[in-house]
């Protein structure tokens, strides 16, 4: 009785450890199924075997630096003459802040590449931000979500004016600061510009609890604020954020809301914020992690993310023989922006609007994302994807978009960002990143 009466007694103590012994058991599991350590302070993203190192800076060949010359033409073409802001589709004349980071962007790559002098240059980057520090802010705070480049009235996405504007997008913000940042310590002629134009915002509204923040009208008319960034884009706007001094702490992080999925054997990051749940979309695409390798050079947890989202592409095109570049696109039809993605919503190799609505028929080879996996490692499969790209484009105007796969024709859509990045895969190839973020 007495026995009986200690282990009653101690029962409590026994379910104690026995959850102890099944919560180590799960985070074995865990570790085994995923590839991703647990630690007392959180997962930890452990490297893969197989990971490729960064390849190291080298100058161009006379190929490479043709597509460069390439890339550079669209910049010539669509560049506003009195604004000096670029236009986010060939002859549109309309660009978001992400647009107009792309372009600041090109034209750093185009000068470290020596294909413009220190002349134009200086006169491209200082007429830009010219007309940056002139823009009206949505509310008197911050940069609108969309401007019309000729007039630099706040407009909504079809270049409609709209006296309010639609908002700002935190995420977009981000990508501009990573060129203002190079522009602030790297080149002191147009630094005092450059801080002028962020003097102008209200940057403490981006960031709330240490989570970025976006702004929409709601149907009352009011200004909402709205987490913005799913895996992946979150984090690499978090960087720049950072280096001005906000808290970011929670964005920044990449397992806060790690999840993962299973792809041709790739243990591949995604969001685990559903879309039907939480109503953004968790794309994991190859955008935000190679322009987090090309311009910032990676962190550990990066690096390892990017890895197997290029792997699990890879992986693809050995089982099935397609050859696989998937990210954010501009198509030359309806709907005329889509996302293929590796995973999203539930699905692998997913390809949807920003709405979610299914857009599988545009599922296509991207070009921009075929140029920054060449520029980051350099491997067979990077080379077979250059090899596959390297047609698709007009010698007059710049390069294509991508692919379909469906049909094999080239999807025509000349833009902004697609010819942005292959100027910045040329000069991370020469140079590496523009900034080391570590």
């Amino acid at each position: 009785m007495k026995y009986t009466g200690n282990l009653i007694k101690a029962r409590s103590y026994i379910v104690f450890i026995l959850g102890l012994v099944v919560a180590f058991g799960a985070i074995i599991w865990i570790e085994n199924a995923s590839g991703f350590a647990i630690s007392p302070s959180g997962p930890l993203i452990t490297p893969s075997s197989d990971r490729q190192g960064l390849r190291k800076p080298r100058p161009l060949d006379e190929r490479e630096r043709q597509w460069a010359r390439l890339a550079w033409k669209y910049f010539q073409n669509n560049v506003d003459a009195d604004s000096g802001l670029p236009g986010s589709v060939d002859k549109f004349p309309s660009a978001t802040m992400w647009d107009t980071g792309s372009y600041l962007l090109a034209v750093i790559s185009a000068q470290q590449l020596k294909l413009i002098d220190t002349a134009e240059f200086d006169r491209r980057i200082g007429a830009a931000l010219d007309s940056l520090g002139a823009l009206p802010l949505f509310d008197q705070q911050l940069p609108n979500k969309a401007y019309n480049t000729k007039t630099l009235q706040m407009t909504d996405y079809a270049n409609t004016p709209s006296e309010r504007g639609l908002g700002w997008s935190v995420i977009d913000i981000g990508r501009l600061l990573v060129p203002l940042n190079v522009l602030v310590w790297q080149y002191p002629q147009h630094t005092a510009a450059a801080r002028g134009v962020i003097g102008k915002w209200h940057v403490a509204s981006l960031s709330h609890g240490g989570e970025l923040f976006g702004a929409r009208v709601d149907k009352a008319g009011k200004t909402e604020l709205v987490q913005e960034g799913r895996l992946g884009y979150e984090q690499y706007a978090a960087k720049t954020f950072s280096l001005m001094g906000l808290d970011v702490s929670t964005s920044s992080n990449y397992t806060r809301q790690l999840a993962i999925v299973d792809i041709y054997g790739v243990k591949v990051g995604y969001d685990r914020r559903i879309p039907r749940l939480f109503v953004a979309q968790n794309y994991v695409i190859s955008e935000p992690y190679v322009l987090d390798g090309l311009e910032f050079g990676w962190d550990s947890a990066s690096r390892e993310l990017a890895w197997r989202v290029y792997l699990a592409q890879q992986r693809r095109f050995e089982r099935t023989g397609i050859l696989t570049a998937v990210t954010e696109d501009h198509i030359d039809q309806k709907p005329y922006f889509v996302y293929n993605t590796v995973f999203s919503d539930g699905k692998a190799w997913n390809t949807i609007t920003e709405n979610g609505s299914d857009a599988s028929a545009f599922r296509s080879l991207s070009v921009k994302a075929a140029f920054g996996w060449y520029a980051l490692f350099d491997t067979d499969y990077s080379r077979k994807l250059l090899a596959a790209v390297a047609p698709l484009n007009d010698t007059e105007r710049g390069w294509y978009a991508g692919q379909y796969e469906a049909s094999g024709k080239p999807n025509t859509s000349i833009n902004a960002n697609t010819n942005a990045v292959v100027l910045q895969s040329m000069a991370f190839i020469e140079h590496g990143p523009f900034i080391r973020y570590q």
